[in-house]
């Protein structure tokens, strides 16, 4: 059982000497508090009967105020307690907290997307607070106006808010701020219902596949699973237990190029130093390399190649990566080599990013990837390729042409996989020679 008292936190002190008046919690010797907003001089506060002394001109109305708090979390305990016992202090006072308050799913969303942003994972909070703003959208649906009209005034929206994060002053954290402050959606309210309808505005007005939709429901699940770790939410209120919402994860189909195809892109006739002429040479680099992400590629400094050999760190999982320099990438990279210093980015994008400032190398290689995916669809139309070109089509690309000729532990060292299991996975999308012999055999009678 835990013990529930009025405390002064005199760790807290204030400027003026005023202390902070807290609900303490013990359970298993540790301790939780709960701040109640009021200040008081030491020398205003009687320690053995825990109340503010008559000396202060508003003792009177404070230690009703505190009286009062403290039987209603000796209740909020009892009714704690009593549905689960093996509760911790921290469960027991978040519970408190938020006793006759729902929990705003936003504000703990927006908690989550702000420690990501500060955590240096921008792709991570931005794809996170993309979701917030799909939600938002279903949530001010208007069913009654034609589907087409909806559809268009949701991707004006879009667009607006793209713009606007683009500029300098509108960083992505005053995007998080906002949706700290709404209280418009609880855990509670997201049930199986509520779920089945998001994923249907998703797939027709937003216009998403399966995968991304699925994406949407794992970001809602993790915030499910950490409300009610936390002790915020009952477990009741969990919308993906037993036979009620199950995630799929669902794979569609990984298409490589062809070597002929690889070849026509080497071969392009491009006018030297323009942006198709760099986006083919970053394409065909990541290519060379197994299919190196384009984000690590755009960061590669010429410090990371020694002794013909490159060494670098993968953003994604920092595992440590050396691999020896292929004659075709060594052309490229000699197209790159001038005066400048070894900690100098190899590929320009990059030459004017604050060094300081992680957001602006995050904003400056997505800006890239956006202009890469725009020339490589150019480049697949000189060629007369009908296949989808982009940034991640360079790992499908050496997957498709390695096929079954190099081993599996040999692929999982190239991918920088962490688990074999994962590469075989990934390499049975393009590993067909079986089964086409398999169908071949059947039918050719």
């Amino acid at each position: 059982m835990a013990s529930v008292k009025i405390v002064l936190v005199k760790h807290k002190k204030k400027k003026d000497g005023s202390v902070p008046i807290a609900v303490r919690f013990i359970k298993n010797r540790k301790p939780s508090y709960i701040f109640t907003g009021n200040y008081v001089l030491e020398k205003d506060w009687n320690p053995t009967e825990r109340c503010i002394k008559k000396s202060h001109p508003n003792s009177t109305r404070l230690n009703n105020l505190l009286q009062k708090k403290l039987s209603e979390a000796h209740a909020s305990l009892l009714d704690a307690e009593t549905s689960d016992d093996s509760l911790s202090t921290k469960q027991i006072t978040n519970k408190v907290k938020r006793k006759g308050n729902r929990v705003s799913f936003f504000e703990v969303a927006a908690e989550r997307i702000e420690r990501k942003y500060k955590a240096g994972t921008f792709s991570v909070a931005k794809s996170e607070l993309s979701i917030l703003c799909n939600i938002e959208e279903f949530l001010n649906l208007n069913s009654c106006e034609p589907m087409e009209s909806v559809i268009e005034q949701i991707k004006e929206r879009r667009k607006k808010r793209m713009v606007h994060r683009r500029k300098p002053e509108n960083s992505m954290i005053s995007g998080i701020k906002a949706f700290a402050k709404k209280k418009t959606l609880s855990f509670e309210e997201i049930d199986t219902a509520f779920l089945n309808k998001y994923k249907s505005f998703c797939a027709a007005y937003l216009g998403q596949k399966t995968r991304t939709i699925t994406n949407q429901l794992i970001f809602i699940r993790t915030l499910f699973n950490q409300v009610i770790t936390d002790g915020e939410v009952d477990r009741k209120y969990y919308p993906f237990a037993g036979e009620k919402e199950k995630i799929k994860i669902t794979s569609g189909h990984k298409i490589g190029l062809t070597k002929e195809e690889v070849l026509m892109i080497e071969d392009l006739k491009l006018e030297d130093q323009t942006s198709i002429w760099h986006t083919r040479n970053v394409w065909l680099f990541s290519f060379y390399f197994a299919g190196i992400r384009v984000s690590d590629v755009l960061e590669m400094r010429w410090s990371d190649f020694k002794d013909g050999r490159l060494f670098y760190t993968m953003n994604k999982n920092e595992k440590p990566v050396s691999l020896k320099i292929p004659e075709k990438a060594k052309i490229i990279i000699e197209l790159y080599k001038r005066k400048r210093k070894s900690s100098d980015y190899i590929f320009p994008f990059l030459h004017n990013v604050n060094p300081k400032n992680e957001y602006d190398k995050f904003v400056k290689i997505r800006n890239a990837s956006r202009l890469f995916d725009k020339y490589l669809k150019r480049i697949a139309k000189q060629c007369g390729i009908e296949k989808n070109l982009s940034n991640h089509i360079a790992r499908h690309s050496f997957g498709n042409i390695a096929g079954d000729t190099i081993s599996p532990h040999m692929l999982q060292k190239l991918y920088r996989h962490s688990d074999l299991k994962t590469t075989i996975g990934y390499q049975a999308n393009f590993i067909h020679k079986e089964a086409d012999d398999a169908l071949d055999a059947v039918i050719n009678f």
